[in-house]
């Protein structure tokens, strides 16, 4: 895995549900054994429709989340229309792909809610597209993964999906040196969006 290569770490999940998506990342921004940081942002709403949960390179994390703010923002003016969660999502996979010689060094959950309904999207740092119900990428992931797969099923709340991803994280912030210093959490629902704040003791 690149992030191993590199020194960097994270964890980020994210989960759908019927009435929308949840998105999560925990906060320390690490280069080897050394903290740079404890307030590091992973996680990015977008326009109230769109969000990103990344893991991997922290410049390369805030790089996307700014591109992918400025291009739906354009796509919309120019095309009068909004974008749906769908064509953002393969727009920012055209994105990665251009740069795969040189690439950004993440792992990236994009998620939203159009007319279709809710969907939550994995990439890898080429563009890679995978569309499913849960994820989780970064260091911790293996761990996170195990906690959203034990007790996901369908029908979850809105709310209960984001207990579900806030315990996931803790949990690879538990074992995972990488991972830590709180939980940031973007909640992508029909008609509501909002961002929250974990700490985690």
């Amino acid at each position: 895995m690149a992030y191993r290569e590199i020194g960097t770490g994270a964890t980020a999940v994210g989960i759908k549900v019927s009435d929308g998506v949840v998105l999560a990342a925990e906060k320390r921004v690490a280069y080897g054994s050394y903290v740079l940081s404890r307030v590091g942002k992973k996680v990015f709403i977008i326009k109230n429709r769109f969000g990103l949960a990344c893991a991997g390179l922290f410049a390369d994390i805030q790089t996307l989340g700014r591109l992918m703010g400025v291009e739906i923002h354009r796509y919309e003016l120019e095309a009068s229309r909004t974008m749906n969660v769908r064509t953002a999502a393969k727009l920012l996979s055209f994105i990665l792909y251009q740069y795969k010689y040189m690439p950004f060094l993440s792992e990236i959950i994009f998620g939203g809610i159009d007319n279709e309904g809710p969907h939550i999207f994995i990439m890898d740092p080429l563009g890679s597209l995978i569309e499913d119900d849960y994820a989780a990428v970064g260091t911790g992931a293996p761990i996170a993964i195990g906690v959203i797969e034990s007790e996901y099923r369908s029908g979850l709340s809105l709310e209960t999906a984001e207990s579900l991803a806030v315990k996931a994280v803790k949990a690879a912030i538990s074992r995972d040196a990488v991972s830590g210093d709180g939980v940031d959490i973007a909640v992508i629902g029909m008609g509501k969006s909002y961002e929250k704040f974990y700490q985690v003791v």
